[in-house]
């Protein structure tokens, strides 16, 4: 049994699924511009949402990240202040519940900030999937691993970890391709006015009027909110995958991101994640704040 996140809604007694059942196999009416940057512990805290998003209303919208730049390019001198950058991915973390390890500035700090983009981009020649796939490894190796990911070598591991074509990558890496996929994300994130990291763009592909944008972190309902208003309907949300499922569709997820997306507990998470441990279906990662699960292929 398959499942995916932004697979077609198996409610089909509802009016509204049988509305949009066609949707899933032509185009979905709403896309989302999530603009982001590698970099950003916010950009990361984001996950949870996007995550549960795509499993209750996936069959309604398609993702594209845009890499803003907001932190790589144009707030250069923050990289010369690592205490201080500690100290807000501490502060993050914390009140986020998504393990950032701060000390990456004091004892590994990144060198060339802008790389880890580029990456991201060269990643997207090989598909979008690849694209979110890498700039996903980038996010683990980074705010859990304490890994500079501009450094070619983290990178060549995250593009082998997402299975992508390494020589590929490596080609367009050092690529114009890449470069200028970078420069019309940079673009485009100053033709939105998007001044914020994250932000949220929501598109409807009907409507000729301007997108939705939401700027900053907020709470889950939030977003389904405007999700709704966009596309002028109130559809329910997709049956959620059994837990097994869903961890072995992502492979590696947080605590944080299993709560938000099931509506538990953190102390109803751990239990049931105990039993998968159990079970040996899985093992625990200790992070430095919360721990994250990686699936154990059978």
């Amino acid at each position: 049994m398959s499942w995916k996140p932004t697979g077609p809604t198996r409610n089909s007694d509802t009016k509204n699924a049988a509305q949009y059942g066609f949707f899933d196999l032509l185009k979905k009416p709403v896309e989302i511009y999530v603009f982001v940057d590698p970099l950003c512990p916010e950009c990361w805290s984001l996950e949870p949402s996007l995550k549960k998003l795509s499993i209750e209303y996936g069959r309604f919208f398609t993702i594209r990240p845009i890499l803003s730049g907001q932190l790589t390019v144009l707030n250069k001198d923050k990289f010369d202040k690592p205490k201080k950058l500690k100290e807000i991915w501490e502060r993050t973390a914390s009140r986020t519940g998504m393990s950032c390890d701060g000390d990456l500035w004091l004892e590994n700090p990144i060198n060339l900030p802008w790389l880890a983009s580029i990456a991201i981009k060269a990643a997207e020649l090989q598909g979008k999937k690849a694209g979110r796939n890498f700039l996903r490894k980038v996010q683990e190796k980074l705010f859990l691993n304490k890994r500079d990911v501009s450094e070619e070598v983290t990178l060549i591991e995250c593009a082998k970890e997402v299975n992508l074509d390494v020589q590929e990558f490596m080609q367009d890496l050092y690529s114009n391709s890449a470069k200028k996929a970078l420069q019309c994300d940079l673009k485009l994130t100053q033709e939105m006015e998007v001044e914020y990291i994250p932000t949220m763009v929501f598109f409807n592909e009907s409507e000729e009027e301007g997108g939705l944008k939401v700027s900053g972190l907020y709470p889950y309902e939030i977003y389904v909110k405007v999700l709704k208003q966009m596309l002028q309907m109130d559809p329910p949300p997709a049956k959620k995958p059994e837990l097994e499922e869903f961890i072995s569709y992502y492979g590696f997820v947080g605590n944080k991101e299993i709560s938000v997306v099931y509506d538990w507990s953190k102390e109803k998470t751990e239990k049931e994640m105990k039993k998968l441990q159990l079970k040996q279906m899985v093992e625990k990662v200790p992070v430095k704040y919360g721990t994250f699960y990686r699936h154990v292929k059978g």
